[in-house]
């Protein structure tokens, strides 16, 4: 019944796209290299696990940084935009098991696939949780160890479990 999904030993050749000037620290993984796409000079951290799925497409942003031990899912499709900065330890899910009822095993019951996105010049502060059907605004910031449920709106900084806002960004200091 279970299969590997294999090593997520990979090159850079093997992603769908990769930009000029990216960066692989030691460890990091990338499950179904051929839905992965990156753009210019981005940075990915030690031990970090980019986990393709066999439909849902995962498309990383110019610039951006993502720090060591991230684990990002992209079975429902996982947008991240450009000049994002992702904190050590950040999770990114895109899928969950929908409810079935007590008769129903929860790992057998149906998978519900929800699309990540995380616009341009956001910042997820270290060990965020992103859950499935997110979309965190422009310029949006993630306070550390923040669950995201629900949408965050642009330029806002949100923060706890679940993430709530607590002020937005200003215009200028």
């Amino acid at each position: 019944m279970h299969r590997s999904h294999g090593s997520g030993a990979f090159v850079p050749s093997d992603l769908a796209s990769c930009g000029e000037d990216c960066v692989f620290e030691a460890d990091v993984l990338v499950f179904h290299p051929e839905n992965v796409h990156l753009g210019r000079n981005v940075y990915v951290g030690h031990r970090t696990i980019l986990k393709g799925y066999h439909r849902g497409e995962m498309r990383i942003g110019d610039e951006t940084w993502i720090g060591q031990q991230c684990f990002f899912h992209a079975a429902g499709g996982l947008t991240i935009g450009a000049r994002v900065g992702v904190g050590p330890a950040v999770r990114i899910l895109t899928s969950h098991h929908a409810e079935a009822g007590r008769e129903t095993p929860i790992l057998r019951s149906p998978i519900v696939f929800a699309p990540v996105v995380i616009e341009d010049d956001a910042d997820l502060g270290v060990g965020a949780i992103v859950l499935p059907g997110v979309t965190i605004g422009r310029g949006a910031q993630i306070g550390a160890g923040a669950v995201v449920t629900r949408d965050v709106p642009p330029y806002a900084i949100a923060a706890g479990v679940p993430a709530r806002v607590a002020r937005y960004r200003p215009e200028s200091p």
